[in-house]
């Protein structure tokens, strides 16, 4: 082989080679979620004056037909005019809709959930200033044989006072696409789960919009109605 050929292919191989290392350095895109929603939210306790705490949810997720996994941007807001001070926010899943992990949070132990729910994270907030928001990378799975829904409620540090709370707020799709690799789901939509063959499954979950708290002596109650989360007590967080 000439110089120049062997010149010519190293300079070829270093090319592709350096592609190669820009094409697997950079992260996958997360699929576009559409604008932030707080669809299903509401205040329930009061909140101290110049404390305004919302939070959104992304207006559509896709779910893998194959693995079930979605991912899911939650954002816990301060529109007030005042710092919040310490709060957390809890991410709960319920029915076919299970939260494996949320960056930064603790996992809520399972005799801290509310009758209903499948999984639940908390995620403390040393202070959010005026204006100022945080955004949680939540991955979960989703059973597309079953509803599913989301809770995000915004409490104090201790938990004692619930100041906003969206949710329990399905996600779902009236035009299910087994065959297909993913599923389109969108916030605020009752899921019709549909097995391959077409034939539409019995829906399943709590069925119904209040879920009592047991020995917490309180209730988390669905969409339209005002709703208190467990005040008393406190998700246990996991040793690392």
């Amino acid at each position: 082989m000439s110089s120049r050929r062997a010149t010519t292919v190293a300079g070829s191989l270093v090319v592709a080679s350096f592609s190669a290392v820009l094409i697997l350095s950079c992260p996958a895109g997360a699929d576009d979620q559409g604008p932030g929603s707080g669809k299903g939210g509401k205040p329930v306790d009061e909140a101290p004056a110049g404390v305004k705490t919302t939070t959104t949810l992304p207006e559509r997720i896709s779910v893998d037909n194959s693995s079930k996994k979605t991912a899911i941007t939650a954002t816990v807001k301060n529109e007030g005019t005042k710092d919040s001070g310490q709060i957390r926010l809890l991410v709960v899943g319920f029915d076919g809709l299970t939260v494996k992990s949320v960056q930064g949070c603790d996992a809520i132990a399972k005799k801290d959930l509310p009758e209903g729910s499948n999984s639940g994270f908390a995620c403390p907030i040393d202070n959010l200033a005026a204006g100022a928001s945080k955004s949680y990378a939540v991955d979960a799975t989703f059973d597309l044989s079953k509803t599913g829904k989301i809770c995000l409620p915004v409490q104090t540090g201790d938990g004692k006072k619930t100041f906003w709370q969206q949710g329990p707020v399905p996600f779902g799709t009236t035009n299910p696409s087994p065959n297909a690799p993913a599923t389109p789901l969108l916030l605020g939509t009752d899921n019709t789960p549909v097995g391959p063959g077409g034939e539409e499954l019995p829906k399943t979950g709590v069925g119904r919009d209040v879920l009592p708290l047991g020995a917490a002596g309180a209730a988390l109650l669905a969409v339209g109605a005002a709703g208190l989360w467990w005040s008393q007590r406190r998700p246990e967080r996991r040793e690392s």
